[in-house]
C-alpha cells in the first residue's frame, strides 16, 4: 500500500499561498555534444531563459508534505517516514530526490510546495532536470541542508537513475544547476571540469523548432545505447582493464576491435569519438567566433545521430534537411534523446520570422503537425529568491 494521496483539486490551503521561498529553475539546451555524457565524454550545454517555478514554505509538520502543479492541475501528498514509491508520471522526479535525500541522512520536516512552469515538456529541453534540481535546491535552501550546488546536480542525476529508472548522464543537471549567462558550459562529464565559454553569437540567434512528436522508441533506445557502449566496454576491458568508458579510447584501439564488435556497436562507439572531438573543435571555433564552422559541426553532429547511432526520426531529419539548404541558417541538429523533440537551428536573427512561417508550412505538408518555434538565450542557472518569513 502506498502512502501517497494524488488529488485533482487544488486544496484550500495553497489559494492564498504565502511562501518563504522561490525557486527557478531552467531548461537547458545542448549545443553540440549528444549522448556522449554517459559515456564521460564532453558536452557543450547551458541553461535557458525557460524556467520551471516553486514556491516553498514549512508546514509546522514533522513529516507531512503536500505539492501541487498548477501546470498540470493535480498534486499529492504524503508522509516522510514511509519509503516512497514510484507513481510513473511527474511525481517521480520529486519522490526521487526526497528518496536521494534520505539515502544522505538528510533531516526533513513538512512543507508545502506550489509548482509551475513555462518550460515545454516533451520537447528535449530537460524539463525532467529542471524539475528534480529546482525541487531539491528549494529543499536545501528551506531545510538548510547544506548541499553545494555540484552536490545538488549528482544527488538529482541519481534520483532520475535509481527512483525514475533513466540511465542519464550529467549533463542535464548540471547545466540546470551551475549555467551562466551569456555562456556554454564544455563540460568533462569524467572529471567534471567546467570550461565556461562566452555565448558570442553576433546577430545569429538559437532557434528550437520542436517536431511535437515522441515516438515510443524514447525510453527503451535510450537505456539500450547505453547498454550497447558498456558491452562494447567489457570485450574491450578483457585485453585492457584499466579502461571503463569509451571516453578513454582512441581511434587505433577501436579500429584493433572493428572484427570483434557488430557492425552495429562498432558504429556506436565510433560515433562517440567523433562527437567528442565536435565538441572540442566547436569550443575553438566559439573562441574564434567562427560560427560558420560552428554551424558545420552541428550539421555533423546530426549526421552522426541519424545514420551511426541511430536516434533520429523522419521529423528530426526533415527539419535538418530543411535548414541545410538555407544560408542564413548555419548549424541543426536534432537536441535531447533523440526520437522526438527539438532541432536546435543557428539562425540569423533577420530571417527568423520568416523562416518559422515557411518551415512550419512545409512540416505541415509533410507531416499534418504544426512545430512549435522556440527562441532561446543562453541564461543563468537555478536562481534561489528568499522572502521574509510571514509566520
Amino acid at each position: 500500500m502506498t502512502n501517497i494521496r494524488s488529488f485533482s483539486t487544488k486544496p484550500s490551503v495553497f489559494h492564498d499561498f504565502q511562501p518563504e521561498l522561490m525557486i527557478n529553475s531552467p531548461g537547458r539546451i545542448n549545443l553540440i555534444g549528444e549522448h556522449t555524457d554517459y559515456n564521460n565524454g564532453f558536452v557543450m550545454p547551458t541553461a535557458i531563459d525557460r524556467h520551471i517555478h516553486f514556491k516553498f514554505r514549512l508546514n509546522n509538520t514533522e513529516n507531512f508534505c503536500r505539492i501541487y502543479s498548477d501546470t498540470y492541475t493535480n498534486g499529492f501528498e504524503f508522509y516522510l517516514d514511509n519509503t516512497p514509491v514510484r507513481q510513473n508520471d511527474w511525481k517521480d522526479y520529486l519522490l526521487g530526490i526526497v528518496h536521494e535525500l534520505q539515502q544522505n541522512h538528510k533531516k526533513l520536516e513538512g512543507f508545502d510546495c506550489i509548482i509551475s512552469s513555462d518550460l515545454p515538456t516533451g520537447a528535449g529541453i530537460s524539463s525532467s532536470a529542471a524539475l528534480e534540481c529546482g525541487f531539491c535546491t528549494g529543499l536545501n535552501e528551506l531545510l538548510q541542508l547544506n548541499l553545494s550546488p555540484i552536490e545538488i546536480a549528482t544527488l538529482a542525476q541519481r534520483a532520475e537513475n535509481n527512483f525514475v529508472g533513466s540511465n542519464c548522464g550529467i549533463m542535464d543537471q548540471f547545466a540546470s544547476v551551475l549555467s551562466k549567462k551569456d555562456h556554454f558550459i564544455k563540460l568533462d562529464c569524467k572529471s567534471l571540469d567546467a570550461e565556461y565559454i562566452p555565448a558570442d553569437l553576433g546577430n545569429f540567434r538559437l532557434l528550437l523548432l520542436n517536431t511535437r512528436v515522441s515516438h515510443n522508441l524514447a525510453d527503451s533506445d535510450y537505456n539500450s545505447r547505453r547498454e550497447e557502449c558498456e558491452a562494447a566496454i567489457r570485450i574491450i576491458q578483457e585485453k585492457h582493464p584499466t579502461i571503463t568508458s569509451l571516453r578513454e579510447i582512441d581511434h587505433t584501439l577501436l579500429e584493433q576491435y572493428q572484427q570483434v564488435l557488430s557492425s552495429q556497436t562498432y558504429q556506436r562507439c565510433l560515433y562517440v569519438l567523433q562527437e567528442n572531438e565536435r565538441v572540442q573543435a566547436a569550443a575553438s571555433a566559439l573562441r574564434s567566433n567562427d560560427l560558420f564552422a560552428l554551424g558545420k559541426l552541428m550539421f555533423a553532429s546530426h549526421r552522426g545521430l541519424q545514420h551511426q547511432y541511430e536516434v533520429s526520426c523522419p521529423e528530426l531529419d526533415f527539419l535538418v534537411d530543411y535548414a541545410e539548404n538555407k544560408e542564413f541558417i548555419y548549424g541543426s541538429r536534432m537536441m535531447g534523446g533523440g526520437f522526438g523533440g527539438c532541432t536546435i537551428n543557428l539562425i540569423n536573427s533577420e530571417n527568423i520570422e520568416g523562416y518559422i512561417t515557411e518551415v512550419s508550412e512545409a512540416y505541415f505538408k509533410e507531416f499534418n503537425i504544426h512545430p512549435e518555434a522556440i527562441e532561446v538565450a543562453p541564461s543563468a542557472g537555478t536562481e534561489i529568491i528568499k522572502l521574509v518569513s510571514h509566520e
